[in-house]
């Protein structure tokens, strides 16, 4: 038995470990970029030494796969969430309201998600990652509309499901970029909510 409480004292231990390191490197990536970034300074800014680093990681790249796959799953789910409550009708402007407050998190993520999507235009492994992610978002979108096949009309120009859940993941892209540049979240907010309501209602003709 005592083997087993030191045992799970330690897991938890690294668990907590692992999670200020991961913190410590969203700050760090959003602040500076990936590629500027050294071991050293996550390390110092989580307050643990390289040890602590490498009983995690072997590598920064490792480290910046986790915290992607990390932060992308968290906003899947909440997209999944937040679509998942209501029948088979599909009201639009409240659907879109709820996207867009778990969509739109903050400039800090949409800068090193940026980031990783550049590192992965350079590299068939990262894209195959970044593509795979991308996929479940899109899925949780396409698994919606398609609930609202026969229930609520969608705009025949979007097709089936899956191509209207690459729209609305394609207007997502553009909001943010944009966003990146002007800083204005909250305008960003209207912008990505009127863009999809138009893209989903025919431009809200129907409503």
């Amino acid at each position: 038995m005592a083997v087993k409480a030191t045992t799970g004292r330690v897991t938890r231990r690294r668990l907590r470990t692992r999670a200020k390191l991961l913190d410590a490197a969203f700050e760090v990536f959003a602040a500076k970029g990936f590629g500027r970034v050294s071991i050293e300074e996550v390390c110092e800014a989580a307050g643990y030494s390289r040890g602590a680093f490498y009983s995690n990681f072997d590598t920064l790249d490792e480290l910046f796969f986790a915290l992607y796959r990390q932060r992308a799953d968290e906003i899947a789910d909440q997209v999944s969430e937040a679509l998942a409550g209501d029948g088979p009708d599909l009201d639009v402007p409240a659907a879109v309201d709820r996207v867009t407050e778990v969509l739109l998190l903050d400039r800090a993520w949409l800068l090193v998600k940026t980031d990783f999507l550049v590192h992965a235009a350079r590299d068939t492994d990262v894209a195959r990652t970044l593509l795979e992610h991308r996929a479940r978002l899109r899925g949780a979108v396409a698994d919606r509309l398609a609930r609202a096949r026969g229930h609520t009309p969608l705009p025949a120009v979007l097709g089936d499901a899956e191509s209207a859940a690459h729209a609305v993941v394609a207007a997502y892209d553009g909001v943010t970029t944009q966003l990146l540049l002007d800083r204005d979240v909250e305008h960003a907010r209207v912008r990505l909510g009127q863009l999809l309501t138009a893209l989903l209602t025919d431009g809200g003709a129907g409503q």
